[in-house]
Formats: structure tokens, C-alpha cells, sequence
């Protein structure tokens, strides 16, 4: 049976049961059950730290011209918003950003290539920030736009976005320029350099305070490292994006749910670039499959997930943040993808990938710590995390389609107890009767446990049994 040791997860001050001899002791071999695997975690072995604001939502500039969505007064789409947490970063961007216009007084145009924002949707997105507490990354137009409409554009973002304006991004994705038909052939690194360099004097000299991130790259992760190296020192983030492959019918559920190997490669990159120049580095725009994803995979529990291993994949590899897209995409239709569902009618709801993102919203936050485990040829991973408050995390993702686990964990120092939050549903294919601590996210976009589960301990650790298909979020109290 193929075995992979982890030492991987989460964790900031405090920790758990059982002596690191009678860990030793333990082997799936002389356990109870075919798939019971020890996982040990030692609070005191930190890894780093996950951002305040590494949770967030990226949208198509065309949904900002959709008046009434992101706004204050949209009281239960900011309710699903704040439900991921009191901080949290929006991104505006994507491939219709460099196809927009700023009309400060015109006529608002949600549209794939021929969007028009205007002061008042500016001044909404404003009192959105405001109630979420969330901030703000905004493209501006490089692919089709010029540098007085970026300024005008930019100045207003920045009066109506105030204290929550994080970044300007300049162009979406120039790495595919030449492609998307915004540059002739042959736009090369040094082009968008250039461009790059052009547009942010522009801005700076009426904004001599704004900050920027970059390069918003699709793929060549050569011109994030460069970018990093010629614009590192008056940077604010470095942002590339990640989908796991182009939407196809090879996109399957199966492979969302195993390993992708150029994911691992790309972080790495990622990560040397961002300890290199000393800037966090942020996947900015991602989701599953690109294009809208794949019904009947990207809007299935299974993406669910993925999209909770995929968060806890970014913050072990040192990533600040990550900005999964949402709602109306550059194909005009709702993406499904989406984390917040929508009707298009103003009914909203917490989809699959919702609920990802809240395990982990529950789960990450504080330090990241060691775990020491094996998957003893399971598709399982598992993480830890130490908050500030104290309270110990150790979420546990089972994967597999058919394999149950029951996990032994064993701890460095003792806790007086450990409550389960149990992300479940009917099959990883469902698309609804999601639940997350036995409750669903409420119409209005509030949630809240229902069922309160204390794992049972003895003297070997405390037994958490993780059905295949599911996810445990094992809290643990001192």
C-alpha cells in the first residue's frame, strides 16, 4: 500500500493530549479498522502565519456595473460576505476589465467587452468595503484602455474605496496579451514593464500615495520573479493566477480531487520570488477549471472540498491570500463555480465551494503548524492551526471516494476537550444538502453549528472517524 508522510499544517500557542511515546506506538497495522491512521500535532512546531485577510472573492469588472449587487443596501449578499469573516480582500479585475470604460456620469453596462463603469456604482462598491470590512484590489485597463482614463478611473476608486483600497492592479492577465488580441504578437515581459512603469507615474502624480500589485499573471510565473526583482522595492503585492486547467471534458471531479504537480511547482516559484524581494505574494484570481467551470464538477460537493485543501495548500506554501471568483463572468453568465450562487433576480445562496471556503474561514486562523502523518494510500491531507485566542485546530479533508478513515490524534500537551464541525454531504456529486456543523447556510447568508460533537478520548488520543467524501474540523480546548 503507497504511504506519503506529511509534515505539513497550522498553529499559534497551546496544544493537545497524549505523550509522544505513546504516539510511537501507534501504527495503522495494530489499530482498530483497516484505515485508522494516526496524525500527531505539536503546537510548538509553527510554520508561519495565515493573513487576516487571506479569504477573498474576486469579481469581473462588469459585475461593479451591475447596480444594487455590491453594495451596502444588498443587505444579504454582504451578509454571505461577512459569514467568510471580518476581513477578507475583494479583487476587481478580470478579463473585462480590459475591455471597460470609466463614465463617471454615464450609463452603467454590465458586458463582456464593453463594460462602462460609473461614479455611482464606484460610490456603491464604497459602502460595500465599508459594511463587509473588507478591502480592495482594482484593475485598471491596460489592454484597450489609455493612461488619463486610468487616472480618472483610479482617483475616483480611491475617493470612494478609501482606507479600504489595498492595491491597483495595471491589466488583466499581460502575459496573454499577444493572444487576447489587446497587443500585437511578440508583447514580451519588457513591453509590460514598460506599460507597467508608464501608467503608474500617471497615477502617482495624482496619487502619489497609491500602491500596487503584480503582475496579475495567467501563467508565465518567469514574469512574476522578474517583476518582483524590477519593481519589488515600490510594490505592494506580488498576484498571479491559477485555475487547475482550462474547462474540457477530461475536467472531472477525479482529477479536481488528486494532486496537481504543477500547482506545487508554481508555489514554490511563487514562494522564492516573495521571500526574495520580502513582498507577500497573492493568487488573486483562481477557481477550479477556468471559463466558468465544469457543471457537474465545480458546483459539486467534491469542489467543496478541493476548494478547503486548496486554501489550506496556499497558506502552507506562504501565500497571503486568495481570491476565488464569483458570480458573473467573462462569458456573461454566472460561473459554476461560484461560491455565492445568484440568481440573477437577487436571490442568493452559499453553493458548494461556499462552504469550502467557511470550513476554512472556521479552521485557519493564527499559526500554521506540524502535522506528522500518513496517508496510507488514502486520498486524505490535514492541517493544523493555533489562534491567537488559544484555541487549537486540526481539520482533517478525506477525499477519497470510497475509503473511511478513523484518525487518531495524538497531541505534544493536553486539552480538556475536542469539538467536531463536520463538513458533510449526501455524496461528493450533490450540489445541495450541504451542511457545516450540521447546519446549512441560511437564505439571508448567516450560518451558525447546530449540533454541538465532542470527540471521545482515551489513552491512546482522541478518535475522530472521517467517512470518505467529508471533512472534521476538530477544534481542541485547553
Amino acid at each position: 500500500m503507497h504511504r506519503r508522510t506529511f509534515l505539513t499544517g497550522l498553529a499559534s500557542a497551546t496544544a493537545c493530549t497524549v505523550s509522544q511515546k505513546a504516539f510511537g506506538t501507534l501504527s495503522p497495522a495494530t489499530l482498530s479498522g483497516n484505515n485508522t491512521i494516526p496524525i500527531h500535532f505539536d503546537p510548538a512546531k509553527t510554520l508561519g502565519s495565515v493573513s487576516a485577510n487571506f479569504v477573498g472573492l474576486g469579481y469581473e469588472i462588469s459585475s461593479v456595473s451591475a447596480p444594487g449587487l455590491l453594495s451596502a443596501a444588498n443587505r444579504s449578499y454582504v451578509q454571505f460576505v461577512r459569514t467568510l469573516g471580518a476581513n477578507g480582500v475583494i479583487r476587481i479585475g478580470g478579463n473585462t476589465s480590459d475591455y471597460s470604460s470609466f463614465d463617471p456620469h454615464g450609463q452603467p453596462i454590465s458586458s463582456p467587452k464593453a463594460s462602462v463603469v460609473t461614479e455611482a456604482n464606484l460610490e456603491e462598491l464604497g459602502t460595500f468595503l465599508k459594511v463587509t470590512g473588507w478591502q480592495l484590489i482594482w484593475g485598471l485597463n491596460l489592454g484597450k484602455g489609455s493612461e488619463q482614463e486610468a487616472v480618472d478611473e483610479a482617483k475616483t476608486v480611491s475617493a470612494t474605496a478609501g482606507d479600504s483600497l489595498l492595491a491597483f492592479e495595471i491589466g488583466n492577465e499581460p502575459d496573454l496579451f499577444s493572444h487576447e488580441g489587446h497587443r500585437p504578437q511578440g508583447y514580451s515581459y519588457e513591453n509590460y514593464l514598460a506599460d507597467f512603469r508608464r501608467y503608474k507615474q500617471a497615477v502617482r502624480a495624482s496619487l502619489p500615495h497609491a500602491s500596487f500589485a503584480g503582475p496579475d499573471a495567467a501563467g508565465h510565473t518567469d514574469w512574476v520573479t522578474r517583476f518582483a526583482q524590477d519593481e519589488g522595492s515600490d510594490l505592494k503585492l506580488l498576484t498571479h493566477h491559477y485555475y487547475r486547467e482550462g474547462q474540457n471534458p477530461f475536467s472531472t471531479l477525479d482529477k479536481l480531487l488528486n494532486p496537481d504537480l504543477h500547482l506545487e511547482t508554481l508555489l514554490e516559484k511563487l514562494k522564492q520570488a516573495s521571500l526574495a524581494s520580502h513582498l507577500p505574494y497573492r493568487i488573486c484570481e483562481t477557481n477550479s477549471f477556468s471559463g466558468g467551470g465544469r457543471p457537474g464538477v465545480s458546483d459539486t460537493f467534491g469542489a467543496a472540498l478541493w476548494v478547503l485543501d486548496y486554501m489550506f495548500t496556499l497558506a502552507s506554501a506562504g501565500a497571503a491570500g486568495v481570491n476565488l471568483e464569483t458570480g458573473i463572468n467573462q462569458l456573461n453568465f454566472i460561473s459554476s463555480y461560484s461560491p455565492i450562487g445568484d440568481n440573477g433576480h437577487g436571490i442568493y445562496t452559499a453553493s458548494p465551494p461556499y462552504y469550502g471556503m467557511l470550513a476554512f474561514a472556521q479552521a485557519a486562523k493564527g499559526q500554521l503548524a506540524a502535522l506528522k502523518y500518513e496517508t496510507s494510500g488514502v486520498n486524505f491531507r490535514a492541517y493544523a492551526t493555533v489562534a491567537s485566542s488559544g484555541r487549537s485546530t486540526v481539520t482533517i479533508i478525506n477525499k477519497d471516494h470510497s475509503q473511511d478513515t478513523h484518525i487518531l490524534l495524538t497531541t505534544s500537551t493536553p486539552f480538556r476537550r475536542a469539538r467536531v464541525l463536520r463538513l458533510t454531504a449526501p455524496s461528493l456529486e450533490s450540489k445541495d444538502s450541504i451542511q457545516l456543523g450540521n447546519a446549512s447556510v441560511s437564505p439571508d447568508g448567516t450560518w451558525r453549528s447546530a449540533s454541538e460533537e465532542i470527540a471521545k478520548f482515551d489513552h491512546q488520543g482522541w478518535s475522530v472517524p472521517v467517512p470518505a467524501g467529508s471533512a472534521a474540523v476538530v477544534q481542541f480546548e485547553s
